[in-house]
């Protein structure tokens, strides 16, 4: 039987309608994205060479906005952000922010831990380095990756508040430029037990307004005067969460993670849980440890990565996880200055 005309005129008409109303919803969207690229490059002054560059960047903005907001509709104890590296690609994230920052040791020569026979039932419930003035505000690396010589830097300025109580900003451009030794290597990564080392043998390390932080190899500038040291260093027993949360209760503690992931790089909030790699790439340091709302276990972290990223520059990863290795391979290789 042949469709009359009429109803085949409306069903025609019902379709051209419909697809003029998804191409105006499409042209919609991709208005409103395009806007809030601009807002983004405004916000963290983004500028791109050219309209061909500004394209790409554009393409890639927008996959990682839908990542994140596909990942945040789901079930998670965290949520991600659109920051400072959203219109990088995982790739290119790696190369800048990891890949080049900590040094994974070949050799660890076995040292003392002077936590050794502390019992874990004597312990604080939940610690916060912060609170007790041991914790600088967040700094930036930026496109050094130098992560190493922050988290040694993280770590002696805790010790030194701990055991002088005074809290100096220590400058991490001295190590940068000064300690080439080992797998130190400047922007082009190190290791914290190496920088702990140069340190001792340096005589300590001068304050970070008389050596400024410039996210870039340096020539030495030698002689300039100490204002605090350390005695030496000690590593946390591998794979070891109780070890690493004796040590972290008395200090701050460098630790290395495996940091390249997507999840990772647009950390915003919360307790990040779930798979994670152990591929370390990454030096942070652990500045306290508690528990949630909801009852997960986290380790409280400083990273170096701006007040941007993360809670305001920290991170909350679970604690006491099936894995030895600890989230992200956190519990692989802590380290820890001795005063």
């Amino acid at each position: 039987m042949a469709i009359p005309k009429a109803l085949l005129f409306a069903i025609l008409s019902c379709i051209c309608l419909c697809n003029a109303v998804l191409a105006a919803r499409e042209q919609s969207d991709h208005a409103a994205m395009v806007a809030r690229h601009e807002r983004w490059m405004a916000q963290y002054g983004r500028v791109y060479k050219d309209a061909t560059e500004k394209a790409r960047r554009f393409e890639i903005f927008k996959a990682n906005v839908a990542f994140i907001e596909s990942f945040n509709a789901g079930n998670h104890k965290f949520w991600l952000g659109v920051n400072q590296f959203a219109d990088l690609t995982n790739y290119e994230f790696r190369a800048t922010k990891t890949n080049k920052g900590f040094i994974p040791s070949t050799v660890r020569v076995p040292t003392t831990f002077r936590y050794e026979n502390v019992s874990i039932d004597t312990l604080p419930a939940t610690v916060d380095w912060r609170t007790k003035g041991a914790v600088t505000p967040i700094k930036d690396q930026g496109q050094c990756g130098c992560c190493w010589a922050f988290s040694a830097v993280a770590a002696m300025e805790g010790i030194v508040k701990l055991s002088t109580g005074k809290l100096i900003y220590l400058s991490e451009q001295e190590l940068v430029d000064c300690d080439v030794h080992g797998e130190d290597q400047g922007c082009e990564g190190g290791l914290m037990d190496d920088a702990f080392k140069f340190i001792v043998k340096n005589g300590g390390l001068t304050t970070e307004s008389k050596y400024p932080y410039t996210a870039a190899d340096g020539k030495c500038k030698g002689g300039s005067n100490s204002a605090a040291t350390i005695k030496g260093y000690e590593d946390v027993p591998a794979n070891n969460e109780a070890a690493l949360m004796k040590a972290v209760a008395n200090q701050p503690v460098s630790v290395a993670v495996d940091g390249g992931d997507m999840t990772f790089q647009f950390y915003s909030g919360g307790v990040m849980t779930g798979s994670c790699g152990t591929d370390l790439d990454h030096g942070i340091t652990a500045i306290g440890y508690g528990k949630a709302g909801d009852g997960t276990q986290y380790w409280l972290l400083k990273n170096s990565w701006g007040t941007t990223w993360g809670e305001n520059g920290f991170l909350r990863m679970e604690k006491d996880i099936s894995d030895k290795r600890g989230m992200c391979g956190l519990a692989m290789e802590p380290s820890y200055p001795t005063a």
